[in-house]
Order: structure tokens, then C-alpha cells, then sequence
């Protein structure tokens, strides 16, 4: 030091005049801090002065006063022994100042001023006390103490400085605006200024909230303009547009973001060289611990060479990481919100191609792996030059002695060509395995009630368990080959050291010292990341490469042709159709319809009726151009509005589904209300028109669902209504209301096309278009029809049939009977029972989804290994990987010792102990790789296989509460986080805490001293990482949360596309998409924040360290340390930073990755439906033999806090009797068919079939035995022998049969006979074909009991009338129970059963019933014939 400042009597250089200093310093400080103390009491601003106490300062404030306490003691107690006492008390005096000042800061003066008094404070007691250290002399306990008080100190000046200058904007906030939102008010990334962006500063205010509280969703600030979808789509789209190549998604891409990808390049090329340039550093170090006679000044600027070089690397490697998952999410946002569009505008020939679990995939899956790839894209370049970087450095070290080196190199290089198209075969393998998976999970979902009502749950469980083994069967190859990989790359930096060390020795090129020593290994670890890293990061992109490759598939799918259908004036007229042929087939070689010729003039009402397939959906979707049409043309005036066949209803509420974003008009809403008589279901409902509706409708009966539609259709008010067969699933007198109110009164000036099987309406309106296979054959009003006969004569006849069979068995009405119906009474205008009676409470059905809160502690990292029952392979992981730490630190402080002793080793034995110590190593690195890969196979396959048994064995009303997205969410990404991040990520948190602990015992094992900083260090990193996981943790709960419903709403859309292009809603929709995709890029966004926070502030107090222990050499004298153990500290010390960044990243992403075990751990342990078969209690296999029911006080609730749905119901269905059960539309018909499968068992009361109480046997048992035709007919993805016989119980023969008598054989072509295949959700096939196939289950499965749920609801009266001819025929010795609103499907019934409000009103035979006109039967059948002859029955006669 004299050499650095000296003067003339003043020594800079002594101890005790730099004490001295310090002391003037501080008292200087004192004096100041009295002096605006003062001040700041005659402006009487000390009254508020105290302040908010932090731990921090409390423990700063302690310890200072502590330390105050001991130096005045001290000060007294040497008051007579020595002249120093005055000292000791005045360095008391600042102490304790220093304490009270941290509580007394009245305004921003004082503040500032104590601020540069800590800073300057510690600063200068740190240095001194490291001088006297370093030159040997001893420090004093008290000063000992002081140095990580000091600490403390710096650590509360930083902070609390970025506090105060927050509470200074907060205090210049108070003009502002009061209400302000939580958003609003968040700190926004595009207003930060410069140290705030450098340092990510500007994320604090949400940190600190979630430190102080567990974040909700509430609390996430939206995203810049620059990073929302809508901006990110329109980018991509201008540009995807002018290509549109499947294989040019990242070409697009990247000319979208090319500013992005360069810039982001930049911060990658910084950090690489900052990096590369470590080796150099450490040479340069060695060599000058080699000078005998060592100038300081050359030493420090070798420190600041090392600032520098880990500032530029840190600040550069931040700003990569965070910009690169920023452009990732950008990516990702614009191909999600791309793919979300085609998909509402693809034509039939890609829905065909790309089924909707397909679609969700691309979505959920593909996509989202763009939010990494920017990054791993840069790895892919860079790492190849760090590693050229690093040969050039061994090349300018040992010379020519690196060319054996580069052997083992360029074998890893040629060895990863093949390796990594090994890995894209078995990626892609793997991918469409998972894609396979997910389609049959999704199907499952959603014909959930379907598979239990047949009981079939362990076949499609035995399906999906057969997928995921294929999908497993790949993960496994490549999760194996990584593991070679991962070995093979941790191997070879091993290997090439041994190899260079012996060429070294051998051609001696240069002198084998501590300097080339280190400076190789140095290097080394310079390559050895691009070594592990590229293996990766090849296989990252391939993963990503296959993914854009289907959705560049995708995206250049055949899109409708809004040319197809042309709006435009045509006068009077609405609809003109000339010479139209349409097919659903791409190659035109089945002609759906054909010479269509039709024009409908403005306000007229035509209705459109046929047999089943004979084109009456195809004619509708030719009008909305969702049918390819061949050639004519077809032309519309004004909007349009659908409903369609099958009931499309959005999850949310009944409101929202009627308004579908439209504002609200008062007396518009109640009109619609009223005409589609929803009136009285409203008024039950608990929550009234804002009751939500689960998915897909699940909790409204099929009849509540087509009137919502129709509302939804009457409100929206457009020009033209195309309706699909609305009523086929409401009673007669519902149809019969809506058909009067809706479209006839509310709907009288509007253009309405009806597709209907009601015959008993066709006489109200203007004209009638009858079709045939494909061709309108028919077409005038209902008189000129009847006079042409043919088609429309047999649809007449066949209803007139049904009629006269009806009057058969009944006796027909009387006038007076008939009058009475038309008057109102409470019977009569009764309107559906609503879901109050389907068990909804006064809390909404749909529940909200679970999210843990707070710290869970080792819960779910106990529960990934006790799941598998993997702790042995956790031991035997962490066994190996010790074992790999500890013989690479022993080969390395082998090399250390064996410089120092060179004279007692040899050159040979050096090398060769190394090697062998070394490649030694290398085993336990391949051990402990292959454990990671068998570790996550066993954890995917046991947490999946427990996921779904829970998700199968669950009742009906876990489904109907839970959206099936959510449970998908956890199948699809939950599940695809199990199978690679997880097991691979705990590899590394395992491997990095080890290697970090090893470091730092290297680096303490040659300079102690830093224990004193290494220590308090630590804390604040355990600290920081707390602080930061505590936002963390609660930021990826709600990512969880937001994923699934874009998930639902794409899944959603997709099922509603015909009605969303109908309405003109497709902008909305993809607005509305494009804000769920914000919502979820934000956690994401704020989550990769934080991230990079916590790492750049961790990673600055493992560079304090780093310098510390640089500094502490470099002021060593000479021979303290010699250049070996130079070397060895050093090399370490330069790596303790990347290894800590590497450890904080994976420990923060594994916490971040383990909440997907939370989530998939929710839906183990479901509560579950009665077991499947009751191993005591098995019923006789000729069970049941007679068919006998009887009912005994039955009552029905779905949940413990809802009223009873059916009341104490006691009746008997006699053996082979038929039952016709009738009511109103949800008036607890549905609620007895599912009390009799048992979806739901009695609250109190008994059902017996046969004398034997259904109650107490298994499920499997007792829906075996009983035979179903549902409201909703299901079909699954597959072939026509699959979907009649899913068990494959049946000969071929057997199943021709059944499609003969259901007329399936006559009316379908059956190109591939049964293995003609039936696509996603039956979508080839019309809604009354899908019914057919139910009827053809039936009949092959051959039960004693049969339930028909409104079977023939969607098949026209011809049709019917067959059918209840089959099934007459066919189940003549069964016991039928048919669930009906025609009545006359119950018109031969030996019983009829009358239900309302889940009251059992009446039970008897149907002419008993009928001869009481009160009885409510009577009324029923009153109110039907009334309608019926009120429009037809003069010419029926």
C-alpha cells in the first residue's frame, strides 16, 4: 500500500490513520444527521417521522445497537487502563446513532443523508478490516463482528433506497385520481426507466405484494400493447398470407420478429464471449500468482477485468433469457390466436382432417412450446461458437498437444448426427402417440354419461391405458437416448482433458504447470456446456419443428368459400337457390344435394321435411355455406340466424347465452323470454337468468338447451332464421307454444326456414319443401301437397297412423275436453320443472377451479415419489451424483497437488491418476442420467394410471360441475410436465446444489477468509429465493388456472363454428379468444420476470464472492497460497456463478413444475361412484329374469343441500309390461332413468328389479343388465362395428342383423361395410342415423329391461312408426319404459306413469286415464289432439 499513497508524515498507507479517517468520517455523518434532525423539528416534521419496520431494518437496528452497547463498555472499562477510551466510546456513539436512524427518517434529506452514511459506512469498515487481514494483523472480536454487520448494512442501503424512491412516486401520486384499478396502477414494463429494465426493477410492486399476500388473478398487470395477441396475430397473419406453406411457419415467424431474434442474438454473443474469456482471466491469474515480486495495481485491475467480465455476462445472459421467452410469447400468442381463427373459418374437408381434439392440441401443446423456442434457437448457434471459441483458447495454450484432444471431440460431434434424428423419429413417434391419447381422453370427456349409463368405463379406460403405453413406449426411447446423450457429453470434457494432459506430456509442447493446467480445465468447462447443452437444444427443436409442421398443416387447410353464398338485394325475395349442388365430399363423387331450385320471398315461413338422411341438415348448411357447393348458385338478402340440431349452448350464463354479447334491451329480452317460454324456468331457477350453465348445457334437460337457442336466435333479430328440427327434443305442448309464439307471432315478419319432423305444423305455414335423397321432390302448401300424394302423403299417413293408433288404444277427447285445454290452469301452463330440480342450489353448478394457496411445504415433492413408490431411485440418484461430484473434485485437487509436488510426481503419474479418477466419474454421471430417465418413466405412468381410475370411477356429478378442459388441462400439459420437465429438472436441482456446495468447499479449503462473506451471502440467497417464490409459486398456480380456459373456449368455439358463422360472430369470438390468450401470456410474461430477477440478483452475490476470493489471492503474500491451489480456487470460483444461475433457474422452475403434481394430485382422489361389482352380493347370471320394477318411496337429490328432485315416488312395472312415462320437459323423467342406472342412488327409499335391491349390488352388475336409447345419441371416432358393438361381444352376422331391423342398412352407404368409418362426435353421419345406432346397440345387446329416453326424437313419424314396430317385435317379452313427448309414443303402453314437479301424479292404464278428462294424462293428450286437429285433422279424414 505504501507504494500507492505516501506522503510526507502522513502515511495513507497505516492502519491507524485510515482508522482515524473512518472515524472523522463518521462523526462528520453524525454531526449532519444531528443537524437535520434539528431542522426538520422547527418545521415540527419529527411528529410522523417513524417509519414501517421491516425485519431487515430491525435486525440492522439490533445489531447496531448491540455493537454500540459492547464499544461504550469496552470504552469505560479501559477508562484507567489506557489513553483510547474516548475512541471506543465515540465509535459506540456512531453505532447507536446508526441504529436510531434507521427508525427516526422524517423527510427525504435526512434519508438521503443516511443512506450515503450506510453506504460510506460499511464500505470503508469492510475494506479496512479486509486490509488488516491481508496483512496479517489480527482483528479485534468487536471488528470481526462488525464485517457481516456491514453487510447487513449495504444490503438495507440498496433496498431501502428503491423503497424511498417508490414512496416519493407514491407521495407526487396524490393529485391522481383515487378509483384507481388494480392494473392501473401496477408497474408497467414500458414506462420503466433504464436501471429499472437493466436491473428488472420494475417487477418489485408486484414481488412485494405477493410476498406480502398470496397473488390472484386480480392483481396481474395486463400486458404492453407490443405483446398482446391481437397485435402479435395481425403481424403474423399479414405475412403468413403472402406464403401460406406448411413448412414456412418459421420463415413467417421469423421475418414477423426479425428485430426480436437479432437483438436477443446480440445479448446471447455478449454473454458467450464474457464467458469464453474466463480461461484467459484465470491464466493471466495463475501467472501473477507466480511473481515473486507482485505489483498490486496489476492485481486489481485483473479484479476489475473480472468485474467487468461477469458483469457484461450476467446482465447479457438475463436480458437473453427474458427477451427470448418475451419473443416466445409473442410467438406463441400469434400462432394460438392464428390457429384459433382457422379454425372457426375451415372447411369441411379440414374438419375432417383435423378433428377438435386435434385442433385443442395444436393449441394447448404446440403452440405453447414456442414460449422456449427463441431460446433454445439461439443455443443452437451459439453454443457451436463458444465451442470453437474454447479450441482456439486450448490451441493458444498447449499448442499442438490439442489436436488429440479434438479425436474424442469430433467422435461426440459425428455420434450426435444420427443420435439427433434417432430423437426427432422418436419425438414425432411420440407426439402423434400423445395426439391419439388425447383425442379418445377428450371423446371420453364428453360422452361420459353414455359410457357409464353402458357400462362401459373399462373398455375405453383399457383403451386410453393402451394409448398411453404407446405414448410411454416412445417416451421411454426418448427419454433413454437423452440419458446416453446426457452421459456421453458429460464424459467427454473428462476424456479430452486426459487426452490433452497426455499429448501435452508426450509432444511437450509446453511445460505441464499449474498455468496450462487450469487454464485447460477452464476451458474445458467451457466446452463442456455446449457438450450437454446441444444435445438439448437439438432435441428442443426438433419437438418444435414437428409442431410447426402441423400447424403449417394445419393453417393451409382449405378454407370455407364466403363466395359459395353471395348477400346481396334481391327485392322481395330472401332466399334464391338455382341449380345448386352440393357435396360434403372434396371429390364431388357423392352428390349430397343436387338440382336445387328454391326461392323463399321475404317474411314467408316454409318448413322442410323428408326421411331420416334425406338431405334437410345439408340443405340449411348449403344456405350458410357451410356445404362445398359444386355449381348453381345461392343467394340470401340480410343476416341470418341457426339453431341447430343438436343443441350448441357456451359455458357461462343464461343471459349471456340469449344476449350472446348483444346489449341488453329490456323489452326485446322479455319478449324473447316469454315466446320461448322460458319464463317459468327462470323464476325457479336460484340465480335466474345468471345461472351458469355448465359445459355444453350439462345442467339444462335437451328441451331447456333448444329454447335458450331460440332465444339466443329471436334476440339477435336478424333477417332470415334457418331452424334444425328445434322441437324434436320438447314435449307437444311446448312445441306447440313455441311453434305459436316464437315462430309464428314473434318471428311474423322474419323469413323462416323450418327442417321439422311435426307433421301436425306443416298446415300453418306457406309452403313445404319435401326431400329425398338429396333432391326437393315435393315443394306448395299443404293442400297442394296432399293432392300430389307420394313423399309428403306417406310422412302425413305415417303420423295419421300413429294417430289412429293412439285412438285405439285411447278414446278421443271431447270437445268440452278439448276447450278446457285451451283455457289456462296451473296443469296446463306449466312449463319445464328447470334445474332446480337437478339438484342446483343456491350455489352455481359449474364450480370454480381449486387452487392451493400459500407454501406446501415437501407435500407434492413427497407426493411425485410416493406415488411411483420411487424413493430408492431418489437415493440411488443422489448417491451417484455425489460420487460424480466428489471424484471430479478429487481429480482436480489431485492436479493441484501433484503441481505443487512436482519433483515427487511425475508427469505420468499425473495425467494418469487423473484419468482414472476422472473417467471413473464419468460412470456414475451415465448411472445417474439413466435412474433421471427410469425415475420420470415410473412417476408418468403411476400418477396417469391413478389420474384416470379417479377421473372413471367419479359419479356423474363431478362431471357435470367440472368443464371437461379442466380436466383435459391436466391430461394434456399437467401430464406432459410429468413426463419431461420434472424428472430431468429434480436431476438438475439435485446435481447443481451438490456441485455448488463442492465449489464452495473447494474454494474455503484454500481461502478461508471468505468464509466472512460466503457465509451472510448464503442467507441473503435463501432469503431472496424465498421472497421470490413466494409470487412465484402463486404466478404458475394461476397460469394453471388460465390455460384451460383458453383450452375450453377453443374446444368450445370450434363445436359451435356452424352457429358463430351464422350469427356474423366470428370477429367476436376471436377477440374474445385473443383476451384469454393476454390473460394467460401474462403469468407467463411476470413468471419469466421474476425469474430473471431472483437470478440476477442471486448471481450478484455469488460474484461478490467470487471477487472476494480473487481479492484475497491477489493480497496473499507471496507463497500463502501456491499457483496449484491458485489455479484450483480459481477455476472453481469462475464457475460458481453459472452454477448457482443454473441451480436458482432449475430449483425456481421445479417449484413452478412440482404444482402440476399438486394439480393432477387434486383429481386422484375424487370421491367415488359404488363399486363396479360387489364381490359378495352378485346377482344370478340369468338375472333379471322377469323384468319386474318396483319404485318404493323413492326420493332423488343430486346434492345434500338441494331439495328432493323426485318425491316419494312407490309405483311397480309389472314383467313385459310396456311403461310410457310423461311430463313436462324436465319434470324428473330423466331423473328416474338415471335413479334406475343408478347415476344417481336414492336419497331415501328402494328400487328393486326382481326382488333385489339394485342398491346393493355393483354398477357393472346392474347396468349390464338394462338396455338404453338416451336423448342424445353418442357416437365415438371409429368404425361402424365399433361404435354398435364397443365390447366386441357380437359376430359380424349378429351386427347386419341389427342394422336391418333399425333400418341403418337400407338408408346409409356403407362403402367398407361395417369397417366404414364414423369420424369425431358421428359428425358423418345426420342426427338421426346417430339415434339409429343406439337402436342397433339395443337390439344386439338383447336386455330384459329397456329404457327408451324420447328415442325417436329426431327421426320423422315414417320412421318412428317402424321403429316402434322393431321394438315391439323385438322386445315383446321385455319390460319397456319409454320416456316420451310425442304422446302418441306411448299410446300402446300397458301403463303410463305422469310425472310433475317430481311428484308422481298419476299410474295407471292409459284408457283408465282417459276416461277421468281430469286426470292430467287426459289433459296431455288433450292438449296434443287440440294442436293436432286444430292444423290437420280435417284433411287427415
Amino acid at each position: 500500500m505504501n507504494s500507492l499513497a505516501t506522503t510526507d508524515g502522513f502515511n495513507l498507507g497505516s492502519l491507524s490513520i485510515q482508522r482515524s479517517l473512518i472515524d472523522l468520517i463518521n462523526l462528520f455523518f453524525l454531526l449532519s444527521y444531528f443537524v437535520v434532525l434539528i431542522l426538520a423539528a422547527c418545521r415540527k416534521q419529527l411528529t410522523n417521522s417513524r417509519r414501517n419496520l421491516n425485519w431487515e431494518i430491525v435486525l440492522a437496528s439490533v445489531s447496531c445497537a448491540v455493537i454500540g452497547i459492547f464499544e461504550v463498555g469496552f470504552g469505560f472499562w479501559t477508562l484507567n487502563s489506557t489513553n483510547h477510551w474516548s475512541i471506543w466510546f465515540l465509535r459506540g456513539i456512531v453505532w447507536a446513532f446508526l441504529a436510531i436512524s434507521f427508525t427516526i427518517q422524517p423527510n427525504n434529506v435526512v434519508r438521503n443523508l443516511c443512506t450515503v452514511w450506510y453506504f460510506a459506512f460499511s464500505a470503508l469498515t469492510f475494506a479496512f478490516n479486509l486490509e488488516s487481514i491481508t496483512k496479517g494483523n489480527s482483528l479485534q472480536i468487536l471488528d470481526l463482528i462488525a464485517c457481516p454487520i456491514c453487510l447487513l448494512l449495504l444490503f438495507c442501503t440498496i433496498i431501502h433506497k428503491r423503497r424511498n424512491i417508490y414512496q416519493e412516486r407514491d407521495g407526487n401520486n396524490l393529485s391522481e385520481p383515487l378509483l384507481y384499478s388494480k392494473n392501473e396502477n401496477a408497474t408497467n414494463h414500458n414506462k420503466a426507466g433504464f436501471y429499472s429494465r437493466l436491473t428488472f426493477s420494475w417487477i418489485n410492486p408486484l414481488l412485494k405484494l405477493g410476498y406480502s399476500k398470496p397473488l390472484d388473478l386480480n392483481d396481474i398487470p395486463i400486458l404492453d400493447s407490443e405483446d398482446c395477441s391481437s397485435k402479435a396475430c395481425e403481424i403474423f397473419l399479414k405475412e403468413w398470407n403472402l406464403v401460406k406453406k406448411p413448412n414456412s411457419v418459421f420463415p413467417v415467424l421469423f421475418k414477423c420478429y426479425k428485430k426480436e431474434f437479432f437483438l436477443t442474438g446480440l445479448y446471447a454473443l455478449l454473454r458467450t464471449l464474457a464467458f469464453s474469456f474466463s480461461p484467459i482471466l484465470l491464466h493471466l491469474f495463475v501467472k501473477y500468482s507466480y511473481e515473486k515480486q507482485r505489483d498490486l495495481s496489476k492485481g486489481f485491475i485483473l479484479i476489475i477485468y473480472l468485474v467487468i467480465m461477469k458483469l457484461v455476462e450476467s446482465l447479457s445472459q438475463r436480458h437473453w433469457f427474458f427477451g427470448s421467452r418475451r419473443l416466445g410469447m409473442r410467438m406463441r400468442s400469434a400462432l394460438m390466436a392464428a390457429i384459433f381463427e382457422k379454425q372457426l373459418k375451415l372447411s369441411n374437408k379440414g374438419r375432417k382432417t383435423h378433428s377438435n381434439g386435434e385442433i385443442v392440441n395444436y393449441i394447448a401443446i404446440d403452440a405453447y412450446k414456442l414460449g422456449e423456442f427463441p431460446f433454445w434457437l439461439h443455443l443452437a448457434w451459439i453454443q457451436p461458437l463458444q465451442l470453437i471459441l474454447a479450441i482456439i483458447l486450448l490451441f493458444g495454450t498447449v499448442g499442438l498437444s490439442t489436436v488429440p484432444g479434438l479425436v474424442p471431440l469430433i467422435i461426440c460431434g459425428v455420434i450426435n448426427i444420427p443420435f439427433g434424428k434417432l430423437l426427432q423419429f422418436y419425438q414425432s413417434k411420440f407426439m402423434v402417440a400423445q395426439d391419439e391419447r388425447q383425442r379418445a381422453t377428450s371423446e371420453v370427456l364428453n360422452n361420459m354419461k353414455i359410457i357409464k349409463l353402458q357400462s362401459w368405463e373399462d373398455k375405453f379406460r383399457e383403451i386410453i391405458r393402451s394409448l398411453r403405453e404407446t405414448e410411454l413406449k416412445w417416451l421411454k426411447e426418448t427419454q433413454t437416448k437423452k440419458a446416453y446423450g446426457s452421459a456421453l457429453f458429460w464424459m467427454s470434457p473428462t476424456i479430452i482433458s486426459a487426452v490433452i494432459f497426455a499429448g501435452t506430456v508426450i509432444i511437450g509442447t509446453v511445460k505441464l504447470n499449474a498455468d496450462t493446467i487450469f487454464t485447460v480445465l477452464a476451458t474445458l468447462r467451457v466446452i463442456s456446456e455446449p457438450m450437454r447443452i446441444v444435445p438439448e437444444s437439438l432435441s428442443v427443436l426438433i419437438q418444435v419443428k414437428v409442431s410447426l409442421d402441423r400447424i403449417g398443416a394445419f393453417l393451409v387447410e382449405e378454407e370455407l368459400r364466403k363466395e359459395d353464398v353471395n348477400r346481396e338485394d334481391l327485392g322481395g325475395v330472401s332466399v334464391n337457390v338455382e341449380n345448386g349442388v352440393f357435396s360434403w365430399e372434396p371429390s364431388g363423387n357423392v352428390l349430397n344435394l343436387r338440382g336445387l331450385n328454391v326461392k323463399i320471398k321475404r317474411g314467408e315461413k316454409v318448413a322442410v321435411c323428408g326421411p331420416v338422411g334425406s338431405g334437410k341438415s345439408s340443405f340449411l348448411c348449403a344456405l350458410l355455406g357451410e356445404i362445398p357447393k359444386l355449381s348453381g348458385s345461392v343467394n340470401i338478402q340480410g343476416s341470418i340466424a341457426y339453431v341447430s340440431q343438436a343443441a350448441w349452448i357456451q359455458s357461462g350464463t343464461i343471459q349471456h347465452n340469449i344476449l350472446f354479447d348483444k346489449a341488453r334491451n329490456a323489452s326485446l329480452y322479455q319478449k324473447c323470454i316469454k315466446c320461448c317460454a322460458l319464463a317459468e324456468d327462470l323464476e325457479e331457477l336460484p340465480h335466474g337468468d345468471g345461472s351458469e350453465i355448465g359445459q355444453r348445457g350439462r345442467n339444462l334437460s335437451g328441451g331447456q338447451k333448444q329454447r335458450v337457442q331460440l332465444a339466443r336466435a329471436v334476440y339477435a333479430d336478424k333477417d332470415v332464421y334457418l331452424f334444425d328440427d328445434p322441437f324434436s327434443a320438447v314435449d307437444a305442448h311446448t312445441s306447440a307454444l313455441l311453434f305459436r309464439d316464437c315462430v309464428m307471432s314473434a318471428l311474423e315478419d322474419k323469413t323462416v326456414i323450418l327442417v321439422t319432423h311435426q307433421v301436425e305444423f306443416l298446415s300453418e305455414v306457406d309452403r313445404i319443401l319435401v326431400m329425398e335423397n338429396g333432391q326437393i321432390t315435393q315443394e306448395g302448401n299443404y293442400e297442394q301437397l296432399l293432392k300430389t300424394g307420394t313423399a309428403f302423403e306417406q310422412l302425413v299417413n305415417a303420423h295419421s297412423n300413429s294417430i289412429a293408433n293412439f285412438d285405439s288404444h285411447t278414446s278421443k277427447p271431447t270437445k268440452l275436453a278439448l276447450q278446457e285445454t285451451k283455457k289456462p290452469s296451473k296443469q296446463t301452463t306449466e312449463s319445464e320443472i328447470t334445474s332446480n330440480n337437478k339438484g342446483l342450489s343456491a350455489i352455481q353448478l359449474t364450480e370454480e377451479e381449486k387452487t392451493e394457496i400459500g407454501e406446501l411445504g415437501f407435500k407434492p415433492y413427497k407426493d411425485y415419489f410416493s406415488v411411483p413408490k420411487c424413493w430408492n431411485l431418489l437415493v440411488l440418484l443422489t448417491s451417484s451424483q455425489c460420487f460424480f461430484v466428489i471424484l471430479q473434485c478429487l481429480a482436480t485437487y489431485w492436479l493441484a497437488v501433484s503441481v505443487r509436488d512436482q519433483n515427487r510426481y511425475g508427469n505420468g503419474v499425473l495425467v494418469g491418476v487423473y484419468a482414472i479418477l476422472a473417467s471413473f466419474s464419468c460412470v456414475f454421471a451415465y448411472v445417474r442420467s439413466l435412474i433421471a430417465a427410469n425415475l420420470g418413466l415410473r412417476a408418468s405412468r403411476a400418477f396417469f394410471k391413478e389420474f384416470m381410475d379417479s377421473v372413471f370411477g367419479a359419479p356423474m356429478v363431478f362431471f357435470d360441475s367440472t368443464p371437461s378442459g379442466r380436466i383435459m388441462t391436466r391430461a394434456s400439459s399437467d401430464m406432459s410436465t410429468l413426463d419431461f420437465d420434472i424428472p430431468y429438472t429434480l436431476t438438475f436441482v439435485i446435481s447443481g446444489t451438490i456441485e455448488v456446495t463442492g465449489t464452495l468447499i473447494i474454494m474455503v479449503s484454500v481461502t478461508w477468509q471468505i468464509l466472512v462473506i460466503v457465509l451472510p451471502a448464503i442467507l441473503l440467497i435463501l432469503y431472496i429465493q424465498r421472497y421470490y417464490i413466494a409470487s412465484a409459486r402463486e404466478l404458475v398456480r394461476i397460469n394453471g388456472t388460465t390455460k384451460a380456459p383458453v383450452v375450453n373456449f377453443a374446444s368450445e368455439s370450434n363445436l359451435g363454428s356452424f352457429t358463430i358463422r351464422a350469427f356474423e360472430s366470428v370477429q367476436r369470438f376471436i377477440e374474445m379468444n385473443m383476451r384469454l390468450i393476454d390473460r394467460d401470456a401474462s403469468l407467463f410474461f411476470y413468471t419469466n420476470a421474476a425469474m430473471e430477477w431472483v437470478l440476477l440478483r442471486v448471481e450478484a452475490l455469488q460474484v461478490s464472492i467470487i471477487i472476494s476470493s480473487a481479492l484475497f489471492l491477489v493480497l496473499l503474500p507471496h507463497g500463502a497460497v501456491s499457483p496449484g491451489f491458485m489455479g484450483l480456487c480459481l477455476s472453481y470460483a469462475l464457475t460458481l456463478s453459472s452454477a448457482q444461475v443454473f441451480l436458482t433457474r432449475f430449483y425456481s422452475n421445479l417449484e413452478n413444475y412440482i404444482i402440476s403434481v399438486e394439480r393432477i394430485k387434486q383429481f386422484m382422489h375424487i370421491p367415488s361412484e359404488p363399486p363396479a361389482v360387489v364381490p359378495n352380493n352378485r346377482p344370478p347370471p340369468s338375472w333379471p329374469s322377469e323384468g319386474r320394477i318396483d319404485l318404493q318411496n323413492l326420493k332423488i337429490k343430486y346434492r345434500q343441500n338441494s331439495p328432493y328432485v323426485l318425491k316419494g315416488i312407490t309405483c311397480t312395472f309389472y314383467p313385459k309390461h310396456k311403461i310410457g312415462v310423461v311430463g313436462r320437459t324436465g319434470s324428473g323423467k330423466t331423473t328416474l332413468l338415471n335413479a334406475l342406472f343408478r347415476l344417481v342412488d336414492p336419497s331415501e327409499g328402494t328400487i328393486l328389479i326382481d326382488n333385489l335391491d339394485i342398491c346393493g349390488i355393483g354398477l357393472k352388475d346392474l347396468r349390464m343388465k338394462l338396455g338404453i336409447i338416451p336423448q342424445e345419441p353418442a357416437l365415438f371416432r371409429g368404425t361402424v362395428r365399433s361404435n354398435l358393438d364397443p365390447l366386441g361381444l357380437h359376430s359380424d352376422a349378429e351386427i347386419w342383423e341389427a342394422l336391418e331391423k333399425c333400418h341403418l342398412k337400407s338408408m346409409c352407404n356403407l362403402p367398407s361395410l361395417l369397417d366404414s368409418p364414423v369420424s369425431d362426435e358421428g359428425e358423418n353421419w345426420s342426427a338421426g342415423q346417430r339415434q339409429l345406432f343406439c337402436l342397433g346397440r339395443v337390439l344386439l345387446k338383447k336386455n330384459r329391461i329397456l329404457v327408451l329416453d324420447e328415442a325417436t326424437a329426431s327421426i320423422d313419424s315414417a320412421t318412428d312408426a317402424i321403429l316402434q314396430r322393431v321394438i315391439k317385435d323385438e322386445f315383446d317379452e321385455c319390460t319397456v319404459i319409454t320416456i316420451a313427448h310425442r304422446v302418441p309414443t306411448v299410446s300402446d303402453s300397458d301403463m303410463v306413469l305422469v310425472l310433475s314437479y317430481g311428484n308422481l301424479v298419476e299410474y295407471d292404464k292409459p284408457l283408465n286415464l282417459m276416461a277421468n278428462k281430469d286426470s292430467a294424462f287426459a289433459k296431455l293428450v288433450a292438449e296434443y289432439w287440440s294442436h293436432y286437429t286444430q292444423n290437420s285433422s280435417e284433411r287427415f279424414n
